[in-house]
């Protein structure tokens, strides 16, 4: 924990706004980031708590604004087409938020890192796995993104697979991945209402600064989008969750042998 309440502010406000610059340039990993950098600094369904709104608002930017369509109409015709896998990933972060609560938080910290083991070792060797297209393998991977997504921030990893079998169109991923995620948000919301009331006067002002920087930065990296090779921000990105997995993961083992 940091003990320094200043330090502490500066420290999280670099953590967000550096991780949106990199999503706004590369299109990776926010929440992922974030959400692993926190837990090595507070238990993580407080690290959760405390990205919940900023991802939320973000989720909410990219899946309902652009793609030549106005938010009503990005609303209604992905929500129309992927209703069944936005239903099925808010089924699943309901329980997934659950488990924060039920089961030992050095075993979701594993589970964590098991999953940004997966992202980034796929990542590395560039394949991108494709699911089978069909209903069933859609309720499959919806709940189970869900599951992971409420527990741990890492739906992507999961819901991903799905989405590149189902549209070959990057804006169509974006938009319905967003879509899904924020739905997960809100599950985590109804689920967490007790730690989220709790908060502090300072703890909602915080976590309004620090949802005022994401935004920022993330436009920043998408003007910068244009000029900068991606692909060395999303070997950055893939390097700094490498050493966040770690460092999660050898907490949660050592917590486990505590």
């Amino acid at each position: 924990m940091v003990a320094d309440e200043h330090t502490q502010t500066l420290l999280l406000l670099a953590i967000f706004g550096f991780a949106s610059l990199l999503h706004g340039i590369s299109g990776l990993g926010v929440t992922l980031v974030t959400t692993t950098a926190l837990a090595s600094l507070y238990p993580l369904p407080h690290a959760i708590v405390l990205v919940i709104f900023p991802s939320l608002l973000l989720n909410a930017m990219t899946w309902l604004s652009g793609g030549g369509r106005s938010v009503w109409q990005n609303l209604t015709y992905y929500g129309k087409r992927y209703w069944l896998l936005a239903l099925m990933s808010l089924l699943g972060s309901l329980l997934g938020a659950k488990l924060l609560l039920w089961v030992e938080s050095a075993y979701i910290l594993l589970l964590l890192a098991a999953v940004i083991s997966f992202y980034v070792i796929t990542a590395l060797l560039g394949k991108q796995i494709r699911l089978p297209n069909t209903k069933a393998m859609l309720i499959i991977v919806g709940f189970s993104a869900g599951v992971i997504g409420g527990a741990t921030n890492a739906m992507s990893t999961i819901l991903m697979m799905y989405l590149l079998s189902a549209s070959n169109d990057k804006n169509t991923i974006a938009k319905v991945g967003n879509m899904c995620y924020f739905l997960g948000k809100l599950a985590q919301i109804i689920v967490l209402r007790e730690p989220i009331l709790a908060l502090t006067g300072s703890e909602w002002q915080l976590i309004a600064i620090l949802s005022a920087v994401s935004v920022v930065a993330l436009l920043v990296g998408i003007r910068l989008r244009r000029y900068l090779p991606q692909a060395r921000f999303r070997q950055l990105i893939l390097l700094i969750l490498t050493g966040l997995g770690l460092r999660v993961g050898w907490q949660g083992i050592t917590a486990l042998m505590m």
